[in-house]
């Protein structure tokens, strides 16, 4: 069974770094204020859905330390406690058992997984998709937890020679079981391909599609394929991706994707 997806337009939480990531800077109240922050903006900006992210925690380890998770299942509770729209987890850099945890004990109803099934090669290295393993944690949980799982995902580089997006899209929704599939430019604020969502859509017509990056006022128009688009980047003040959520810029993109999406 598919479970339920969030749609329309999905604002970024980028968290500052953690404890235990390099660049903290020993205040974990000052980081969940300013996600906290960021979370009311994006709530009387409009939004449909919140996603929280360990943007900060770079360079990122592939699973991620017990303090990491901690800290963000305390950051995420306050964020559910908070809104009135579904809120979403992505543990980077690929830690999928650890944002199904969290989301699971605070009451997140998704979780972003950059690599759900194959392999891809990173800047942490070969980062191999635990699809199995994380289908079979969310049965034992109990829980109703979305997957929303990249396909040809950002920062990567497939492993397999013969890679090709649309046999990446069918296995992780035929094979992989995803709930929705997430496709994105090549990095972070990079425009998401128009041609990609085209080629995915008609590899797995039935699966529900998610813009996963590079989402602008002047082009949601362009993704009407798509049930949703992730933003982070946009909504951030000057374009910046390093500064707080400006509530004119989510006010705006909100109003243009209202005839732009399906």
């Amino acid at each position: 069974m598919r479970m339920k997806i969030p749609t329309g337009l999905i604002g970024m939480v980028h968290l500052k770094a953690l404890p235990g990531s390099p660049n903290f800077t020993g205040d974990l109240d000052a980081v969940e204020a300013a996600a906290l922050a960021d979370t009311n903006t994006l709530l009387a900006g409009g939004v449909d859905a919140i996603m929280v992210e360990n943007f900060g925690d770079v360079p990122f380890l592939k699973q991620v330390e017990t303090v990491t998770v901690s800290a963000m299942t305390r950051i995420v509770r306050a964020i559910v406690e908070l809104s009135h729209v579904p809120v979403g987890v992505n543990v980077l850099r690929n830690d999928p058992h650890a944002a199904m945890a969290i989301a699971a004990t605070t009451g997140a109803s998704f979780i972003r997984v950059n690599v759900h099934i194959g392999a891809m090669l990173t800047d942490q290295g070969l980062i191999e998709g635990q699809a199995a393993q994380t289908l079979r944690l969310r049965e034992q949980l109990g829980c109703d937890i979305a997957i929303l799982a990249d396909v040809g995902v950002k920062h990567a580089s497939p492993f397999d020679e013969h890679w090709t997006l649309e046999q990446e899209a069918k296995d992780a929704w035929n094979r992989g079981l995803a709930d929705a599939l997430i496709v994105s430019g090549n990095g972070t604020g990079a425009p998401t391909k128009v041609d990609d969502l085209e080629r995915v859509k008609l590899a797995v017509p039935e699966a529900p599609l998610i813009v996963g990056s590079g989402v602008r006022n002047e082009t949601v128009s362009d993704y009407e394929l798509a049930s949703s688009c992730i933003v982070g980047t946009a909504f951030k003040r000057d374009g910046l991706v390093e500064n707080e959520v400006q509530l004119e810029r989510v006010r705006e993109l909100c109003h243009s994707s209202e005839a732009g999406m399906s």
